[in-house]
């Protein structure tokens, strides 16, 4: 474990102790707060954190019903029920699962083809939730947090993104072929996530460790978008052995 002024950086050995980790601080908000506002990610990486929670639910140590959520991003164009959309997903891997409201929980309309309108309808939804007490972020291979991609410039809020060649390579595994991976994605932006109270990064795997490298001690540029988060002033990141490789490689943790 590592500590500096505004980022704390906390080692697993593998996957499940990362995912156990990374429980441990999302069950402490919701124990600390009982109306939380969580934002929440999609993706591999954080199933075995929302199956520990599920776990804790069923115990009886957590209790959803006044948890409120906001998700991080959605693909264009794919229906709710789609087994691919980050709504389904997020349906089936946490929120039938506990007892939360759906009433609570929030996700961009991936079947919204007025880009304006949808973009300003979540940032208003955000907006009214008021600050995200902890932001849950993976982070892609290009370093890509959300969806918000390797990019000239830092996406201020909700837009609509076009989907770089590596993202949709990584995503491909999900669906029956590289063709069916959606092009484009809602996503909060940059600011969105910046002004979360407290931010949860993890990661799992040496295919992640070049990106959790350079977006911890690069540069801060926004073609590697996690590197903004040197900038955040209540930042964890909870990685596996794998993911910290190159970092413990170069003797910084």
């Amino acid at each position: 474990m590592k500590e500096d002024d505004t980022m704390l950086i906390c080692t697993a050995n593998d996957y499940n102790g990362m995912s156990r980790k990374a429980a441990n601080i999302i069950s402490a908000q919701i124990i600390m707060k009982p109306n939380a506002v969580l934002g929440l990610a999609t993706g591999s990486t954080p199933i075995g954190t929302y199956l520990q929670l599920i776990n804790w639910y069923e115990k009886g140590d957590l209790d959803f019903s006044f948890v409120r959520t906001v998700n991080l991003d959605e693909y264009k164009g794919l229906d709710p029920n789609n087994l691919q959309s980050y709504a389904y997903f997020m349906k089936t891997t946490l929120f039938d699962q506990v007892n939360i409201r759906p009433v609570n929980t929030n996700i961009p309309n991936g079947l919204e083809t007025d880009i304006d309108f949808e973009c300003k309808r979540y940032n208003t939804v955000i907006k009214s939730l008021g600050d995200i007490d902890l932001q849950l972020l993976g982070i892609g291979t290009n370093a890509h947090i959300g969806f918000n991609e390797p990019n000239s410039a830092f996406e201020k809020e909700t837009h609509c993104v076009k989907l770089s060649p590596n993202t949709i390579e990584s995503n491909a595994r999900f669906f029956e072929n590289e063709d069916d991976v959606p092009r484009f994605a809602y996503s909060t932006g940059i600011k969105n996530i910046m002004q979360s109270k407290k931010i949860l990064l993890i990661a799992s795997g040496k295919s992640k460790a070049d990106a959790l490298y350079n977006s911890i001690f690069g540069p801060i540029t926004p073609s590697v978008p996690a590197s903004i988060l040197q900038l955040h002033n209540n930042v964890t990141i909870v990685a596996d052995e794998d993911a910290l490789s190159i970092i413990k490689e170069k003797g910084l943790l």
